[in-house]
C-alpha cells in the first residue's frame, strides 16, 4: 500500500513535527485541520489546510471541519475501479494514511472543578469518525492513533516504501481499541454524572491499559499481565513507581496492594506485613521502626519473604530494621535518600513509591472474574466509630479499649473471612484467616499469640453462630471482644461474656471477604 496523502490531525502533537517532516520527505502530501496545520506550518512542514480540501470553512467553533465527503470518501473507498470512478466524478483524492489522536476528554475530566459543559465539549466527533473509518478500511489505510506508532510506520515507509497488510491490520486494532476506550471514558463519567459515583450501572464498560507483562500468573504454568485503569489517580499500587529491585510479579502486586489498602486506613504511624494476601502482621508506634518492629514480631516466620507497607516515609532508622530480613517488596509514600542507600544493597528486594497516603483514590468499585461474568461491589471502606459501638455486656471496655478494639476491626476486615484478629497494645498478636468455621480461626489466632493473648482485644469480621467461640476466648484470656452481632443466638454470646467477665462491643456492621 503506496501512501501518497496523510490527513493529519492530532490532540496529542508529541513527536508530530519529526514525523510529518518525514513524510513529506518521502513525497507524502500532507493535509491538516486547525491547530496541527499551525504547528506543521509553523515548523515548516509542507501542509494543505483541510478547507482547501473540503472547499468549506471550518463552522461552528471548530465542531464541523473534517465531516464531510471529501475526506470520508477519500479514506472508505476501495481501491476497485467502481470507487476509483466515483471518486474521480466527484473530485475526491484517496486518503492512503490517517494520524489521529483525540480531544483530551480523560484529562479535562480529571481536573478539579470542571463543569459537564466543559466536558461535553472536549468529546470529539469528528477524529473518532476518521479513526474508525480508516480502521474499517485498513485494507487500503493506514490509521495511526499513537505517538509511540510513528517510528514504526515512518521507518516502514522508508524501508518498504508502503505500510505492509500485517502492520495495517495491527494498527487498526489499535485504532478501535482507541475510541473503545475514549467512548468508555466518556460512558462511565456521564454515568456518574447522571447516577451518582456509587450506583451500579446497567451496563459496564472496561477500560484499561496493559501496563506490563508479568514473568507468570499465580503459577509458573499460567500466562499474566498488570493492566491499568489510566482514569484513576492519586496514590495506589497501580500508580505507585518503582524505585529499585527486580520486575513485580502477580503475587507482589496483589500482596503490595493488600498491605497498601491496609496501612492507608490508620491515621497513626502504622506498619503492615502481607502474606499470601493476609495481614500477618500489623501495628502503630510511636516511631516507624517501632511500628515495623512491633509488626514483625508478631509473626516474624511469616514475614519472611513478605510485603511491606507504611504510612509514613521510610527514614534509616526503619530502613535498618527492614534490611535485616529477607522481603519480598516495601511500598510506602517515600524513602528518604538514606533509607534508599540501605534498602538498595539489596539487589532483587523491589521498592516502590506511592506519594502521599492522606487522600484517597477514585476508585469505589471492586471486580471479580468468575466464569462468564464479573461480580461488581463497593469497596469495603466503612469502619465503625466509637459513637456506633453497643457494648451489650455487664463488664464496659474502657476507652483505651474501644481505641484497640477498632485497630483490631480494622485489620479483620482485611483477612480473609473466617477472620479473627488478636490485638494488644497497638499490635496484632494473632490472626485466623480463612478457615471454614470461626472456631478454627480462633483457635489458629490464639496458637499464634500464645501467652500475648492474656489481656488481648478479639475482633471478628461476623457474628458468632454459637457461644463457642467466646468459651475458647475465655480460656486463652482475652478480655474483650469486638464483633458485628445480628446472630439468633447472640444472647447466649452475651451471657457467656457475662459469666467469663468479658466485655463485648457490636459494631452492626459485618466485614466478610472471600
Amino acid at each position: 500500500m503506496k501512501v501518497k496523502r496523510a490527513l493529519i490531525s492530532v490532540s496529542d502533537k508529541t513527536n508530530l513535527v519529526e514525523f510529518a517532516r518525514g513524510l513529506s520527505e518521502l513525497g507524502v502530501e500532507i493535509v491538516s485541520t486547525g491547530g496541527t496545520a499551525k504547528a506543521l506550518r509553523e515548523a515548516g512542514v509542507p501542509v494543505i489546510y483541510i478547507s482547501e480540501v473540503t472547499g468549506f470553512p471550518e463552522i461552528l467553533g471548530g465542531r464541523v471541519k473534517t465531516l464531510h465527503p471529501k475526506v470520508h470518501g477519500g479514506i472508505l473507498a476501495l481501491r476497485s475501479e467502481e470507487h476509483l470512478n466515483q471518486l474521480a466524478e466527484h473530485n475526491i483524492t484517496p486518503i492512503d494514511l490517517v494520524v489521529v489522536n483525540l480531544y483530551p476528554f480523560r484529562q479535562t475530566i480529571a481536573r478539579p472543578g470542571v463543569t459537564l459543559t466543559e466536558a461535553i465539549e472536549n468529546i470529539d466527533i469528528g477524529g473518532p469518525t476518521m479513526v474508525r473509518a480508516a480502521a474499517k478500511n485498513h485494507a487500503y489505510v493506514g490509521i495511526v492513533v499513537n505517538p509511540n506508532s510513528y517510528e514504526q510506520v515512518l521507518r516502514t515507509l522508508q524501508d518498504k516504501g508502503e505500510l505492509p497488510e500485517q502492520l495495517r491490520l495491527e494498527l487498526a486494532r489499535e485504532a478501535f481499541a482507541h475510541t473503545a476506550s475514549y467512548d468508555t471514558a466518556i460512558t462511565n463519567y456521564l454515568s456518574r454524572v447522571t447516577s451518582g459515583e456509587e450506583e451500579l450501572q446497567p451496563e459496564l464498560n472496561i477500560s484499561l491499559v496493559k501496563a506490563q507483562d508479568l514473568r507468570y500468573g499465580e503459577n509458573p504454568h499460567q500466562k499474566a499481565a498488570f493492566y491499568r485503569d489510566s482514569t484513576i489517580t492519586g496514590p495506589c499500587v497501580a500508580n505507585a513507581r518503582q524505585l529499585h529491585g527486580k520486575e513485580l510479579s502477580y503475587n507482589n502486586i496483589l500482596d503490595a496492594n493488600s498491605a497498601l489498602e491496609l496501612v492507608r486506613e490508620f491515621s497513626d504511624t502504622s506498619v503492615v506485613i502481607i502474606k499470601h494476601n493476609n495481614p500477618c502482621g500489623t501495628a502503630t508506634g510511636s516511631t516507624l521502626a517501632e511500628a515495623y518492629n512491633k509488626a514483625l514480631e508478631a509473626d516474624p516466620v511469616s514475614a519472611f519473604g513478605g510485603i511491606v507497607a507504611a504510612n509514613r516515609v521510610i527514614d534509616a532508622a526503619t530502613a535498618e530494621e527492614m534490611a535485616k530480613i529477607f522481603l519480598e517488596a516495601i511500598i510506602a509514600p517515600d524513602f528518604t535518600d538514606e533509607a534508599l542507600a540501605i534498602l538498595t544493597k539489596k539487589a532483587n528486594l523491589r521498592i516502590l513509591k506511592t506519594g502521599d497516603l492522606s487522600e484517597q483514590t477514585a476508585d469505589i468499585m471492586e471486580v471479580r472474574k468468575v466464569n462468564g461474568g464479573l461480580l461488581v461491589q463497593q469497596m469495603d471502606r466503612i469502619v465503625a466509630n466509637v459513637e456506633e459501638l453497643k457494648v451489650v455486656t455487664e463488664t464496659k471496655p474502657s476507652p483505651e479499649e474501644l481505641k484497640e478494639m477498632l485497630f483490631a476491626m480494622t485489620v479483620v476486615k482485611h483477612v480473609k473471612s473466617n477472620a479473627i484478629v488478636l490485638a494488644k497494645d497497638g499490635q496484632i498478636v494473632g490472626v485466623g484467616a480463612g478457615q471454614m468455621n470461626r472456631v478454627g480461626s480462633a483457635k489458629i489466632a490464639y496458637e499464634q499469640a500464645g501467652e500475648k493473648a492474656k489481656g488481648a482485644i478479639l475482633a471478628s469480621d461476623a457474628f458468632f453462630p454459637f457461644r463457642d467461640t467466646v468459651d475458647e476466648a475465655a480460656r486463652s484470656g482475652i478480655k474483650a471482644i469486638i464483633q458485628p452481632g445480628g446472630s439468633i443466638r447472640d444472647e447466649e454470646s452475651i451471657q457467656a461474656c457475662n459469666q467469663h467477665g468479658i466485655a463485648m462491643v457490636f459494631t452492626g456492621i459485618r466485614h466478610f471477604k472471600h
